[in-house]
């Protein structure tokens, strides 16, 4: 197979998600899927025309895209070649709704980790990537997270409260660990933005395979920690949504997942 270079993946990401995204940013109507999830015109179009060209380009891979059927999903997922694993608008109701807090996420997994990630925001033209050869990178320069060196009390979170168990929304309300908390619609760029130390914690009940896989990916070679709430490895190859626990240094990981009962 013809080796998969992330600049010639940033060639064909890119200028297709600036064709199509910024065009119709604040300019289309949305739709609710059967799970309650929002689709966009824009999404549909990003899908097929990065789903062509990666396919154009590998031929060996397989494609797998959130606006598929499960049943698509599921044996693509399956398939032992590397798959493609894309969310081509991640944060939709923001997109939808002017919210300039969206991205273009994509991951390839093969043999059952993922290897090569990019995160795209056309807006600040930020292009997240990452693999074990360059690790995290922004726009080119590599991201290291050095450690925040503050606790628990002191740090920003990104917590998605819709998703969580109402006793532990609850209590992270009444019993606030941490000093100031967001909630920004798009996991991808959450976890780039950890990646970046823009935040120090985080916390999602439960999200796809395509909404964490590249993000997750490029945090770890960041150097950030992340498990589930039950203290597993977040990615796994499956379409089952996961939790995700995270901190940007060894220290605050252990002070916030021991809050968590983790």
């Amino acid at each position: 197979m013809k080796k998969i270079d992330i600049k010639i993946i940033q060639d064909i990401v890119i200028p297709i998600t600036r064709d199509v995204l910024l065009p119709r940013f604040a300019k289309v109507e949305r739709e609710v899927k059967v799970d309650g999830s929002f689709l966009t015109e824009a999404d549909l179009v990003m899908q097929q025309r990065i789903a062509g060209e990666l396919t154009k380009q590998w031929p060996d891979t397989v494609f797998l895209g959130e606006e598929m059927s499960l049943d698509e999903q599921t044996t693509l997922l399956s398939s032992d070649k590397p798959v493609w694993c894309l969310d081509p608008l991640d944060g939709t109701s923001n997109f939808a709704a002017g919210i300039p807090y969206f991205s273009v996420s994509l991951a390839l997994i093969e043999s059952g980790k993922v290897t090569q990630a990019l995160v795209y925001d056309p807006i600040r033209k930020e292009c997240f990537t990452g693999n074990e050869e360059d690790g995290a990178r922004l726009n080119g320069k590599q991201l290291k997270l050095t450690g925040a060196g503050i606790k628990l009390n002191h740090a920003t979170s990104l917590i998605d409260f819709k998703r969580l168990d109402a006793d532990l929304a609850t209590r992270l309300v009444t019993e606030i660990p941490y000093a100031s908390q967001r909630s920004f619609g798009s996991v991808a760029l959450d976890w780039c933005w950890l990646a970046a130390g823009r935040c120090h914690l985080y916390l999602h009940g439960a999200s796809h395979i395509w909404d964490y896989a590249a993000g997750n990916f490029i945090f770890h070679l960041a150097g950030g920690f992340s498990c589930t709430l039950n203290g597993e490895p977040i990615f796994v190859k499956k379409l089952q949504p996961r939790s995700s626990v995270a901190a940007t240094d060894k220290d605050l990981f252990k002070e916030w997942s021991g809050w968590l009962g983790i």
